[in-house]
Formats: C-alpha cells, sequence, structure tokens
C-alpha cells in the first residue's frame, strides 16, 4: 500500500530502505551452490540467474536429473523453494520458472508453442502492453503473427525485441569479437580493505568502461566481474540485463558483488589488490547523442564530483529528485550523487489539495527559522529582517494547514508576504511566526 496510508493505520512502524547490496551478498551462497553443478552462472538480479546447462546435462545424465538434483540441495541449505524452468532461449526460461509450482520445475520443450499461449503480461518492457491490448492482441502468439516489419515501423526497437521475445527468437548473435582493450581494469599498491575504497573504484572503473564502449558505438549486455586479492586468489562472477548496461548499472553490480563476497567471507581476503571488469556480449544499440550534446564535458564533470566526493565522502556531496508534497520541503528528496535514487513514492502530478500556490520558494531552510511580523487588524504590514523594519507591499493568505495530531503537530496558517527586498513563504502558529522559505 501506498506509504501515507501505511502511516495512518501504524505511526509507530519503521520503514526499511530497499538495500540491494544486502541481498546480493545473502545471494551469494545460492550462486555458489549451483556453481557446484555448473560452472558458469549469469546473474540478471539478486534473486534471479540464467544458467547454460549443456555440458551439465550430459554430465549428470538429462535434464531432469540435473533439475532434481539442484532443487533439493537448494532446499537442504537454503530450506527456500527454487523456482526452476528450462528452455532453449533466456526469456522462455524465465517465464517457465515463473510458472513452476514449488520445487517442481517446467521443462519446455517448444518455446515458440509455449510462449504464444503466455499473456502479453510478460513482456519485461510493459510500456506497450495496453497498446497491444488495444489493438486486439492477448498473447505473445497474437504478436509473433503480426508481421515483424509492421511492428517495427509502429514501435521501434521496443517493439521489436518484444516481437522476438514472443516469437522465442534468442539475441543476434553478433559477428564481430570483443576487443581486449574494451575491457578495464585497475592495480591497487595499497590493497583496498573498506567496501567505499572499493565502490569509488569501481566507479571510476565504470565511467572508463562506458567510455570506451561508446567510443566503439557498442553497449553491454553481459560483464565478468573479477576481483584478486594480496595471497592471488581471486573470483569471477558473470553479470547480465536484457537492456543494455549504463555506468550506474555497472558501478552497483561491482559494489554488490563486492560487498556479496567480502560480507559472506567466501571472497578475496586481505584487501583488493587488483579489480577488472570486462563485457562479455555487446551490442549495437549505445546510445544516440544529440547534435549539440557535449559529452566530454559531461564525463569531466562527473570525475570532479568523484574526486570531490572521495575527499568529503559519500555523504556530502549529494543530488536532488523533485517529489509531490504540500510543504516546501516535502518536495525534493536527496539522495548521495551516483547512487541511483530510490522511486518516488509521492507523485509529483497529484493533485495534493491544500498545498501552497506557486510559485515554489527558492530556497528552504533545513529547520523553520523565527520570523518577526508586525500585524493590523489581520494584515501584514511589516516585517523584521535583522534590525530594520520593511514595509509589507502585498500578501497572499491564508491557506490553514492542518497539522499531524498523532505527532504533535499544531494547526498553523500559511502566508506569502511580499517586501521591496524579498519575498517570504511564513507559517503562523500559536507559538509564533517562522519562515519556511524565500522566494527569488
Amino acid at each position: 500500500m501506498a506509504r501515507r496510508a501505511a502511516e495512518s493505520l501504524c505511526p509507530g512502524g519503521v520503514i526499511l530502505e530497499r538495500d540491494r547490496a544486502d541481498e546480493a551478498r545473502r545471494f551469494e551462497g545460492v550462486v555458489e551452490l549451483i556453481e557446484e553443478f555448473v560452472p558458469r552462472v549469469e546473474i540478471v538480479e539478486p534473486g534471479l540467474v540464467f544458467v547454460a546447462i549443456e555440458g551439465a546435462v550430459r554430465f549428470h545424465g538429462g535434464e531432469a536429473h540435473l533439475v532434481e538434483l539442484l532443487a533439493k540441495e537448494l532446499d537442504r541449505r537454503f530450506e527456500a523453494d527454487a523456482r526452476i524452468g528450462v528452455a532453449a532461449t533466456p526469456f522462455a526460461a524465465r517465464v517457465a520458472a515463473a510458472h513452476a509450482p514449488g520445487i517442481d520445475p517446467v521443462v519446455v520443450r517448444d518455446d515458440r508453442m509455449f510462449l504464444a499461449a503466455q499473456d502479453l503480461a510478460v513482456l519485461p518492457n510493459r510500456d506497450f502492453v495496453d497498446t497491444f491490448r488495444w489493438l486486439g492482441l492477448g498473447t505473445l502468439g497474437d504478436l509473433a503473427a503480426l508481421p515483424r516489419e509492421a511492428i517495427a515501423s509502429r514501435f521501434g526497437s521496443v517493439g521489436l525485441e518484444a516481437h522476438r521475445l514472443a516469437s522465442a527468437e534468442s539475441p543476434p548473435p553478433m559477428p564481430r569479437t570483443i576487443p581486449v582493450e574494451l575491457a578495464v581494469e585497475e592495480v591497487f599498491e595499497d590493497p583496498l580493505e573498506v567496501l567505499e575504497q572499493v565502490a569509488f573504484a569501481a566507479r571510476s572503473l565504470g565511467i572508463r568502461l562506458m567510455g570506451g564502449l561508446r567510443s566503439a558505438g557498442v553497449a553491454p549486455h553481459v560483464l565478468d566481474i573479477e576481483v584478486e586479492a594480496v595471497d592471488g586468489t581471486s573470483r569471477t562472477r558473470t553479470w547480465r540485463s536484457a537492456d543494455p548496461f549504463t555506468e550506474q548499472a555497472v558501478i552497483d553490480r561491482v559494489f554488490w558483488q563486492a560487498r556479496g563476497w567480502v560480507e559472506s567471507r567466501r571472497g578475496p581476503t586481505g584487501g583488493v589488490v587488483r579489480l577488472r571488469i570486462a563485457p562479455v556480449e555487446i551490442s549495437g544499440e549505445g546510445r544516440q547523442l544529440g547534435f549539440l550534446d557535449d559529452t566530454s564535458a559531461v564525463l569531466e564533470a562527473e570525475r570532479a564530483l568523484m574526486r570531490i566526493q572521495a575527499i568529503v565522502g559519500p555523504d556530502r556531496v549529494l543530488g536532488s529528485q523533485p517529489r509531490g508534497g504540500r510543504d516546501p520541503a516535502e518536495r525534493v528528496t536527496w539522495h548521495p550523487w551516483g547512487e541511483v535514487p530510490d522511486e518516488v513514492d509521492h507523485a509529483v502530478g497529484a493533485p495534493w489539495p491544500g498545498s501552497t500556490p506557486g510559485p515554489v520558494p527558492a530556497l528552504v531552510p533545513p529547520e523553520p527559522v523565527p520570523f518577526t511580523i508586525d500585524w493590523d487588524d489581520g494584515a501584514p504590514v511589516r516585517v523584521r529582517l535583522r534590525s530594520r523594519w520593511v514595509e509589507v507591499t502585498g500578501w497572499a493568505g491564508p491557506w490553514r494547514m492542518t497539522g499531524r495530531w498523532w505527532s504533535g503537530e499544531t494547526d498553523r496558517d500559511r502566508y506569502q508576504v511580499v517586501t521591496p527586498v524579498g519575498a517570504f513563504l511564513c507559517d503562523v502558529t500559536p507559538d509564533g511566526t517562522v519562515l519556511v522559505g524565500v522566494y527569488d
């Protein structure tokens, strides 16, 4: 449910932010167990992996036997049911796993026939599902039956990808080889012993990697992340993404993986001396730049911010994101620069009845500041700015603001006050008047 609705039902409840790095740490044991049966595991996200089982099937004597052994071992060690799907293509395997009843796997013999009966809702990109339904399509089979040229002409690359998935086609093979120089590596004379140091190094490597790939006109879909420790031991993990990785996505995967290895005590010990990121699968779906885009300036600014963040700390360099709210202070949410901002839980375009009308103040103090206003018959006539009084030339309000009574807040009246030297937003309460915003 919505956060506000949950707080109204349980004012004393504690809301925990999602920690994807912790999820990766917890999932690390599952990945290592799978690697005991199959040598190469590609992680999509914590909780979802793709595994190429051709060689393991021959070793264990069949798909059914291999999957049965894997499911039983996962249940024995982690007491959790694993949903397993087996198919020729990754998309069909993922859909099959979603339909798996408990620990019993779903083995698909004909990917195209299996997907043809699936509802359009299984598509990873939901933006066009409603449009497809409006056109009279209900299943992936209906979509696959349409001419691919018509889908590509009407919906572009996103529609073309949906048609390929519905037709049970794997991503087209890349005829070109991946140049070795596209991989990035950093060797550290002083071992990195703190996760924050690894995060900074990952950010630098991520920017270098994506810069080189953009210059080559390609984008990565599969990455190998390798970490080497002081004692010479190294660990490698593969991450996959249906969409091309972005710089931030690369940084996040490296940090999640490093944290998973360190905190689970299964990875390199004694500090990290080498960090390497190598693209495994690439596509030509690079970023199309505008004619006037200055990419070099953007990258230089990002490097400068990264250096500042390394000096003052990750929580001292912040980025902002607009969100909905009634008070000016509620309309912006802050996050450390370089991190993916959380999903906004307050819609910006919502009506927000009772909110202060525009424009929005340019300056909002972290805490309300005492403010002195001289009143005459309920109207503000002058305000005190430090040691002098300034005449009020215009004002609007009051807007009645009802406080959260369960939190001890009192009701207040909000005014917009205009003077020759500036405009102010203030709240009048039984305890006095406070300044909550300054207009530019």
